[in-house]
């Protein structure tokens, strides 16, 4: 599910010269506006932008409760989505593993406020220290393969270290859960309710959607989609890969060990089960892809559109939610192979629907 690093039948210059907010390929630098100018499109862009920024800050007071639980899981899923783009869609590497931060992030919150009674935001700290420090360490020798052959080994170190939590019963609570101290007297820190983490996923949301932002116009950014293109000639031109890959996979496992955080303190009973459910890695990756991979506002299209979808369809179709969210995704992926942001950019450049150039170029 990486993205592409080359679009077949597509003139280089027209890849290279595609704008990533704009969610146009990354695979190389952007043309800039003149200095000093802004176009009329990134201003529309950031007024969008703001005013939905502005909706989500007022939500408490505009939605029902019930509905700020729903927005707060289509921010986490956009964080995921974001943080899976920085290894997947920039870098090239598909990682199948990336829910391994997310438990480790769930796990190091429960086990110190509950076991060492911290309060939430030291042990967040040292969640998203940690989530980086595993991503290094078990990126070392994993991103030396490539393709499916990272994606095995990614989904191989979830799984181990899911049986790892499971086998240690005295720190983790094992397969019967452990508990956030969130209310009572042994509570740490006071339970911030719908509210508290509709915020606190929007905070996270915020930070890493600046985040890639500021990856997408960076050496390092550029670098990352050199790797992305052609790893040997990327290393040839003196990019240091070993070093660029590993720190975009510690940046994406710092996001997501913050966003495990935030969920296992918001569930406060976790279980290994549903912290490193495979399912996640998948929503984050269809997500991301769908969207549009290797882009800026991509993953976060996607991740708001589809978990919205999801939440829709398990309310009104109950019984047959799973079939229809997933024929959905294969027609999404059939159509829009290189994603929806992707697709809307080339329909605003080309004033038509390129649908069936998409299934020619990319399926034919």
């Amino acid at each position: 599910m990486a993205a592409t690093s080359a679009r077949p039948g597509m003139p280089e210059s027209e890849s290279e010269s595609a704008h990533p907010e704009l969610g146009a390929p990354t695979t190389g630098p952007p043309k800039a506006a003149p200095a000093g100018r802004t176009t009329a499109s990134q201003l529309a862009g950031w007024a969008l932008v703001l005013g939905l920024l502005v909706i989500c800050l007022l939500a408490p007071k505009l939605f029902i409760p019930s509905f700020l639980r729903t927005l707060s899981a289509v921010f986490m899923f956009a964080t995921l989505a974001q943080a899976w783009n920085i290894i997947g869609g920039f870098t090239g590497y598909p990682s199948f593993g990336n829910v391994v931060f997310f438990g480790l992030g769930g796990y190091t919150i429960a086990v110190l406020m509950a076991r060492s009674h911290w309060s939430f935001w030291p042990a967040l700290v040292v969640a998203v220290v940690l989530g980086a420090a595993y991503a290094m360490l078990i990126g070392i020798p994993t991103l030396r393969l490539k393709g499916h052959y990272f994606a095995i080994a990614t989904l191989g170190v979830a799984e181990g270290t899911r049986e790892i939590v499971l086998n240690v019963p005295k720190v983790t609570g094992g397969g019967a859960g452990i508990t956030v101290p969130a209310v009572g007297p042994s509570a740490t820190t006071s339970y911030p309710g719908n509210t508290g983490f509709l915020y606190y996923f929007l905070a996270l949301l915020v930070v890493a959607m600046l985040a890639v932002y500021a990856i997408a116009r960076s050496r390092f950014g550029f670098a990352l989609r050199a790797i992305n293109q052609d790893e040997d000639a990327a290393a040839a031109a003196g990019i240091n890969t070993t070093r660029m890959k590993i720190a975009a996979f510690m940046v994406s496992g710092a996001i997501t060990a913050a966003a495990g955080s935030i969920y296992a303190f918001q569930q406060v009973s976790i279980y290994p089960d549903r912290l490193f459910s495979v399912d996640i890695t998948v929503l984050m990756v269809i997500m991301a892809v769908i969207g549009g991979s290797g882009t800026v506002i991509g993953p976060l299209v996607g991740g708001v559109g589809l978990q919205f979808l999801s939440e829709y369809l398990r309310q009104n179709f109950t019984d047959y939610h799973t079939f229809i969210f997933g024929a959905i995704i294969i027609v999404a992926v059939v159509l829009l192979p290189e994603g929806a942001v992707r697709f809307a950019s080339e329909t605003v450049r080309q004033r038509r629907l390129p649908i069936m150039d998409n299934l020619r170029r990319y399926r034919l």
